[in-house]
């Protein structure tokens, strides 16, 4: 796979995407408009466009603000038609939106500022790497595990909100631990408090040791203690005790289709070849390395570490102003998936590499806490794993400088 970084083309022809219909602009090098119509999403239409402004201009450059989903369809006709492909993230447009006058926003003016922004201000523009089948399918996968992920927080909000409601006690126990299979089968067996009362504690040991390979004593424990902590029953307690069974199933539901897409993912990127080199980082197993490619492909849209740090958002920010402001601060922006997975491989190496865990004492002695400490190891092992990805070769362990020889005196 090769993500092209070259930019520069004869027509710069922005697409502002949408469902049924996009809106498209072309603009040559001295931003003369060429081309400021609607575009249906159709194939025919799509290439007759592309087509005509290759013919006539020369090489055109198609910039999108949704590569996937329904701007998927645009790329791939225009890659078809041997156009070069560009996307412009979404933080980058509506910074560049505020250079332009009017308040209004409409599809007309998005694709006009796409297209200027891009012959304008090419280092805005990120690679689309949708000729990559395997990460066309990881993208896919990832948006479904991400949508997975949103529901699962908000069932597992639901059923602490109804907890918190009749027993407060009882959430303060089971709450934190709605993620374990075993404490979602309670909920979902028993399902309220009256219920777990009822059968009592050696009747819910005895129910649990046999779904369980764990000692579960301490959580039985934790139960009944927590509801010897009420006696009064809250209005509205039926009621939830209805509805958490179902959340409880709905939750290990969501558990499942969750592990069953990361499986999956695993086993596609297991022979994928820089996948494998990514993996002999410390610290970088088969969802980090999954991750990283969604995030970057094979690395080559950034011309250095320093580019991907910033883009991750693991780069420190210099903030200066007069006398009053200096210094450097944590990046807020970035991209969240990829900042993830960098600093959890990160923190997961200092248990298995030596020099990883001795950089990140050096910077806990210099007085940073535990969470900037492993920023700056994210942020150094930054640097090797872009060489890596550049170069197509395996992690390599650097040895140590040799101490200097004192002079003999």
């Amino acid at each position: 796979m090769t993500v092209a970084t070259d930019y520069s083309a004869d027509i710069y022809l922005g697409i502002d995407v949408g469902k049924t219909n996009h809106h498209a602009c072309a603009l040559t090098t001295d931003g003369t408009k060429v081309y400021d119509k609607p575009l249906v999403q159709n194939e025919t239409k799509l290439r007759d466009l592309f087509t005509t402004l290759a013919t006539k201009h020369g090489q055109v450059l198609v910039i999108v603000d949704q590569p996937n989903t329904i701007g998927a369809l645009a790329v791939a006709v225009a890659r078809d038609c041997g156009a070069r492909i560009a996307y412009l993230p979404g933080l980058a447009m509506r910074k560049a939106a505020d250079l332009y006058g009017g308040k209004s926003k409409t599809d007309r003016k998005d694709a006009y500022i796409i297209a200027d922004t891009a012959r304008c201000m090419p280092h805005t523009l990120r690679a689309v790497d949708c000729d990559d089948k395997l990460l066309s399918t990881l993208k896919v996968l990832a948006g479904f595990d991400e949508d997975l992920a949103n529901d699962t927080t908000r069932a597992r909000n639901r059923a602490r909100g109804l907890l918190t409601q009749i027993h407060p006690a009882l959430e303060q126990a089971l709450g934190p631990k709605l993620s374990s299979p075993i404490v979602l089968e309670i909920l979902a067996h028993y399902g309220e408090p009256t219920k777990l009362a009822v059968a009592g504690r050696t009747r819910v040991t005895a129910w649990v040791d046999k779904r369980s390979t764990r000692d579960c004593s301490r959580l039985v424990d934790e139960i009944f203690t927590a509801l010897d902590a009420q006696t009064v029953t809250v209005p509205g307690t039926r009621a939830a005790e209805l509805v958490l069974p179902q959340l409880a199933r709905h939750v290990t539901a969501l558990l499942e289709q969750r592990a069953t897409v990361a499986r999956e993912v695993e086993e596609m990127v297991a022979d994928y070849p820089l996948a494998e080199v990514l993996m002999s980082m410390p610290g970088v197993g088969i969802k980090a390395a999954a991750k990283i490619l969604l995030c970057i492909g094979d690395g080559s849209d950034f011309p250095t570490p320093g580019h991907l740090a910033a883009y991750a958002g693991i780069a420190p920010v210099s903030r200066i102003s007069g006398s009053s402001i200096r210094g450097e601060h944590p990046a807020r922006s970035g991209n969240k998936m990829l900042k993830n997975a960098l600093s959890y491989s990160a923190f997961a190496s200092l248990r298995s590499h030596g020099p990883s865990k001795g950089y990140y004492e050096r910077k806990r002695s210099e007085g940073k806490r535990h969470n900037a400490a492993v920023m700056c190891l994210a942020r150094r092992r930054c640097n090797v794993l872009f060489a890596m990805l550049k170069n197509r070769e395996f992690f390599k362990e650097v040895p140590p400088k040799p101490a200097p020889v004192p002079l003999a005196a």
